[in-house]
């Protein structure tokens, strides 16, 4: 970015509305993905034999949300994706899920509620690639035993079981774990990092603050109501998608930022408060989490790829607004998840225009 200072988000005036999402961002949240393993690498080296210690302190902070994969059957699931480099490992395949507000801990979200994120990560088998691909909340598919509906009726129809079957029978891509981020306990991280910088594409507003186009500090408060803005974008739900993906990019990127490494307490507060947020399926013990994050070392940000599910447009179904997904597009994306080598043809599905978190 250039060397202007950033803005401080003010009051309110009208925003702009029009449309086109976008199918691809680079850098997407790379720091979320990489976050464990930089934590890992750093708190190894600095106490060693105490590495117990933290992964009680850190890892088991994260609730864990039952019986994810126990009703579904085996045999009707897709395929474990194969690993595109023979000498890799298994590639790992994660749901994510976000919400505004988790309301339990059993399911990440409370019960009979919505998902508001949904996205598909996936650790390379060599573990020298991710990508992540966010599913339009208001993709109209089929949701098995209901017929066509919004994808995130799924969670309200069955838990995290349903939408997990929902994933996997739209892409043919097995869904290895479950993670459930609440937003709203991401927020509450903001103020323990003294704020965090967004890039703004085009002036909007929502409630009591008025987010200028460029770079924009963040208090909790303000997140807030950036992260609840539902009207007014440019790219309408594909932008807010875009927000909360950079948003939680930004949130890392502060935290594992020099000042707030070197500061032992403010560190501790912090990853403290990000562990509560999550909540993870009970097959993913502290263990796997650490020998996961290890396993993720030399991956790079740039080695990191982010899209969004290709879509066609949006429409009405009934007095619903959903989105239509693009299932030509979509098969080649899903099959080069399937055989582990996305990010060799990213380019494939063209570009995002949202600017990077600045650095």
């Amino acid at each position: 970015m250039s060397g202007e200072a950033p803005h401080r988000s003010t009051l309110l005036v009208d925003g702009p509305e029009a449309p086109e999402p976008s199918r691809r961002r680079r850098h997407g949240l790379r720091h979320f993905l990489v976050a464990l393993t930089v934590l890992v690498v750093v708190v190894a080296a600095l106490v060693g034999g105490g590495l117990w210690y933290l992964t009680d302190r850190y890892a088991g902070n994260i609730d864990r949300v039952a019986d994810v994969f126990a009703g579904l059957e085996d045999q009707a699931r897709p395929a474990p994706a194969t690993p595109a480099q023979t000498a890799g490992a298994e590639p790992v395949t994660f749901l994510l899920v976000g919400t505004d507000s988790r309301g339990n801990a059993d399911g990440g979200i409370a019960a009979g509620g919505r998902s508001d994120a949904i996205m598909i990560a996936r650790f390379s088998g060599d573990r020298q690639h991710a990508q992540l691909v966010s599913v339009p909340r208001d993709s109209w598919v089929d949701i098995p035993g209901y017929g066509r509906d919004k994808i995130n009726a799924a969670y309200a129809l069955g838990g995290p079981a349903l939408l997990v079957q929902t994933v996997e029978q739209l892409t043919e891509v097995r869904i290895d774990h479950y993670v459930a981020i609440d937003f709203e306990g991401i927020i509450q991280v903001t103020d323990d990092l003294g704020g965090v910088d967004v890039v703004v594409a085009e002036t909007t507003s929502n409630g009591p603050y008025t987010f200028p186009a460029g770079v924009n500090h963040l208090d909790g408060d303000q997140a807030r109501w950036y992260l609840g803005q539902r009207y007014g974008l440019a790219g309408g739900d594909f932008d807010r998608v875009r927000r909360q993906q950079q948003f939680i990019q930004a949130v890392f990127s502060r935290l594992f930022s020099t000042g707030t490494l070197t500061d032992p307490g403010r560190l501790d507060a912090a990853l403290l408060a990000v562990t509560s947020a999550v909540a993870v399926d009970d097959t993913l013990g502290d263990a796997d989490l650490l020998s996961l994050a290890y396993s993720l070392r030399d991956l790079r940000p740039e080695d990191v790829d982010s899209f969004t599910a290709p879509v066609l447009g949006t429409g009405m179904e009934g007095p619903a607004s959903v989105v239509y997904l693009d299932d030509v597009t979509g098969e080649r994306m899903w099959a080069y998840l399937r055989n582990d080598s996305l990010s060799q043809n990213a380019d494939e599905f063209g570009t995002q225009a949202l600017p990077d978190v600045p650095r």
